[in-house]
């Protein structure tokens, strides 16, 4: 009895001290792992500093992907204009105000000028093409091989003008047969904008009650609002993400089916063009990659930069007809101002049918309207991410190679000491006391430097037309006199403003 009591004693002495062993050992990896994990978030030397990231979820929790913007300006104020967070794993660099964005997009442009990769734009871009492409010999020969296409096809000519005067005539008589219900704008401006580039890229454009293209671009609005969002960024953090049924897999749905969509009209461009009679960009994609190069260099033109190029001037579009979206709204909710640039329309066209591109010289309101129009809305209010092509110092801090940099541009927007009226949507901003327009060097709509906007010139030009033409054409009234129009924007890649129906009145 008394050896099977000693046993059982030390079994019990020595499963105490197993469990006091295993219980030391966890402990031990545990602080091990929170060494690891605190060394992994703990900002390296000399790298701007910024809020406190919790390991594995980095400052996720700290932010609202809704609209980050206000996170974003709530650190600025504790951390300065240069400030890190941590999105998961990944360290960003955020630029706020216009002196440090001006260093980072034009005075060191070049140090700045590549793109990050994360797991999102290489499920959209693969590193091709015009937008995601890091800093180098393909992304140069694309974008000098667009912008001379584009100029070959009409850029800054008049040919260019006259098409965003033919698409004109098809969006007037669109909402002129709706012109006794309240209208949504949406599909309809959607659609005429997305056409100029159609008929440049694909060679046609397309009506607007063909339900596939609507369909397509729907998908691109989509994708430009989800990649921004929480799911996107739990991906991005977390690979494993992807195979979890989220939110973000109608992001990989989508662009399967853009591509989808641009493969048949490329295959249908192979089976029909003539060699030497380039109709469109896609033909004269096609006439390089029969090329052979003398120099003896491999060529970056091929398939997949094909597609991706299309797909970024298709997608381009979207920030073009959203500030004519804002421009329409704005108007009715500030009728004085619609009523006033009227006017000025009016006095300059005269007895014509329309204006052409080069009144705007004469027209300085309706230009500060246009300009207004874009900085308020702020449409892409945070740019395309930027990357460092090496180690550079800023402000005095270290940014390795390759970091995130998030570029605020909507910071420059509302800046204080920049705006005469920062804060209110005012066409005074950009007018002396002359009424003469002025160029405010803070103003950042298609960002700027060595990765400006490829489209900027087409942008304006269409913002103008569009605009002004749809004046000369309509009031525009908002519904319910009793209510005024909500402008508080929906946040994405683009900040899109709210659906919303107008009615309208033809002038005679």
């Amino acid at each position: 009895m008394y050896s099977q009591e000693k046993d059982f004693t030390g079994s019990r002495n020595r499963h105490c001290e197993f469990s006091i062993m295993e219980l030391s050992t966890a402990l031990l990896l545990g602080l091990l792992l929170l060494a690891l994990l605190w060394k992994k978030f703990s900002r390296p030397k000399d790298f701007p500093p910024g809020p406190l990231a919790l390991p594995v979820l980095g400052n996720i929790l700290q932010m609202d992907f809704s609209n980050p913007i206000k996170n974003l300006r709530e650190f600025s104020k504790v951390y300065g204009p240069v400030y890190s967070i941590y999105l998961g794993f990944t360290p960003a660099v955020v630029i706020r105000g216009f002196k440090d964005l001006k260093e980072v997009l034009v005075n060191k442009g070049i140090d700045f000028a590549d793109r990050p990769q994360s797991r999102i734009s290489k499920i959209i871009s693969d590193s091709r093409g015009l937008v995601g492409a890091p800093y180098g010999r393909a992304w140069k020969e694309h974008r000098r091989f667009t912008l001379s296409t584009l100029r070959n096809f009409g850029l800054g000519k008049k040919s260019m003008e006259e098409r965003i005067h033919e698409e004109s005539v098809y969006l007037i008589d669109e909402f002129k047969k709706n012109q006794d219900t309240l209208v949504d704008p949406h599909c309809v401006i959607d659609n005429a904008v997305s056409n100029i580039i159609c008929s440049i890229v694909f060679g046609r454009r397309y009506d607007y009650d063909d339900t596939t293209f609507r369909d397509i671009l729907n998908m691109v609005n989509e994708n430009m609002k989800m990649v921004t969002g929480i799911w996107a960024q739990l991906y991005n953090a977390f690979g494993f993400v992807k195979h979890l049924p989220l939110p973000h897999q109608k992001i990989f749905r989508n662009v399967k089916t853009v591509y989808a969509f641009l493969g048949k009209v490329v295959e249908e461009h192979k089976r029909t063009r003539v060699p030497g009679e380039a109709r469109d960009y896609i033909d004269c994609y096609l006439e390089e990659l029969d090329m052979e190069h003398e120099d003896g260099h491999k060529s970056t033109f091929d398939a997949e930069n094909l597609f991706t190029c299309v797909a970024d001037l298709f997608a381009g579009t979207e920030t073009t007809s959203t500030s004519l979206e804002w421009g329409l709204l704005y108007m009715m909710t500030y009728p004085n101002i619609q009523e006033k640039c009227r006017e000025e329309i009016d006095k300059i066209r005269g007895d014509r049918d329309r204006l052409d591109y080069d009144d705007r010289v004469k027209m300085p309101y309706t230009q500060a309207i246009l300009q207004e129009i874009q900085r308020f809305a702020s449409v892409v209010s945070l740019g395309v991410s930027h990357a460092p092509i090496k180690d550079v110092q800023l402000n005095g801090y270290s940014i390795p190679k390759g970091t995130l940099i998030i570029t605020d541009l909507s910071s420059t927007h509302y800046d204080e000491k920049y705006w005469k009226y920062p804060n209110e949507f005012n066409p005074e901003n950009f007018l002396n006391e002359d009424g003469e327009l002025v160029k405010v060097e803070s103003f950042l709509p298609f960002s700027a430097g060595p990765r400006v906007c490829p489209g900027e010139n087409l942008a304006r030009m269409e913002l103008f037309l569009f605009f002004t033409t749809l004046m000369k054409h309509f009031e525009l009234h908002w519904p319910d006199p009793k209510s005024t129009p909500d402008i508080t924007p929906v946040f994405g890649l683009t900040q899109k403003p709210k659906p919303f129906k107008m009615r309208l009145v033809p002038r005679t």
